[in-house]
């Protein structure tokens, strides 16, 4: 979204498209709900410091209990960190759910293959768990194959450089400031053959060893070093559950079996250009209810 304020500061009093306004808007309505969550664990005695199991409201209360940062107080900070948990990896994930079924349904035995392996290890007795990832190797192969053809952000964000280096012959001075194209270097044909093709079977034999959270720079998704996303880890966890459970409950085709469109936008996240459309039935339905 272009916001005309932000690039010209002196005509951010027009508020043109009423961008302001509504961010203001949701901003209150945001604040209002995080207070609301505080107001419940407070009213429901949800602060037993003695429970065994807490939340994420509960850690950070124990940690910030009567701290000020920044002249912000203790629920400020509480409310502010559970909203960006929440909200940065929403958008990110739900966008790299629908590119993954995108491409299954352009490829439905990949589609199959996954289903078949949610019956090998889990059956259809019972729901997909957290300690069940570990054995799901092929949908984590998808998840991966996602990331790398549609990263979240297909541009990195900004570094600026605190001293002059040189690096592969260019000489790069300080404040040089560089935004890696992860769209690009993710299907780079040196590194990735046929890089345009859907195949998870990559990350099981040729790339089998190619780390998802940074470590090879063929493949950064979420960034890489000590400025990489510090959501990866909930992030990944989340797309590999959330993506098990969706093949384990339902079977999904397309409308008169036709291809899905993968064209992508240009913004900051890489949202799919036409919304997905799919038929979905159910797989489990005495399970799922």
């Amino acid at each position: 979204m272009f916001v005309l304020g932000d690039a010209v500061p002196f005509l951010r009093w027009l508020d043109i498209g009423d961008y302001e306004k509504w961010m203001k808007k949701t901003a209150k309505e945001l604040d209002e709900i995080s207070g609301g969550w505080l107001d419940d664990h407070r009213k429901g005695g949800r602060w037993d410091e003695n429970k065994k199991e807490k939340d994420f409201m509960d850690v950070m209360n124990s940690v910030l209990k009567g701290a000020s940062l920044a002249g912000y107080d203790a629920d400020t900070i509480n409310k502010a960190t559970s909203l960006n948990m929440i909200l940065a990896g929403s958008d990110t994930t739900t966008v790299t759910l629908i590119w993954g079924l995108s491409l299954m349904l352009n490829k439905p035995h990949i589609l199959k293959k996954a289903q078949e392996e949610l019956d090998t290890y889990i059956g259809r007795d019972r729901f997909v768990n957290e300690t069940d990832i570990g054995e799901l190797v092929y949908i984590q192969a998808i998840v991966k194959e996602t990331l790398r053809m549609y990263p979240p952000a297909p541009l990195s964000a900004p570094r600026e450089l605190s001293e002059s280096c040189s690096i592969g012959g260019y000489d790069i001075p300080k404040g040089t400031r560089l935004i890696i194209n992860l769209h690009k270097i993710q299907r780079d044909p040196k590194k990735w053959p046929e890089p345009s093709e859907f195949n998870p079977e990559r990350f099981l034999t040729t790339h089998k060893d190619v780390d998802v959270r940074g470590q090879h720079f063929e493949l950064m998704p979420f960034g890489s070093g000590r400025r990489s996303c510090p959501g990866t880890s909930f992030a990944l966890h989340m797309l590999y559950l959330t993506m098990s459970n969706f093949l384990h409950a339902f079977d999904f085709s397309t409308p008169s079996n036709g291809l899905i469109d993968l064209t992508g936008t240009v913004g900051l996240t890489n949202i799919k250009s036409t919304p997905l459309e799919a038929l979905v039935s159910p797989l489990a339905p005495e399970l799922y209810n």
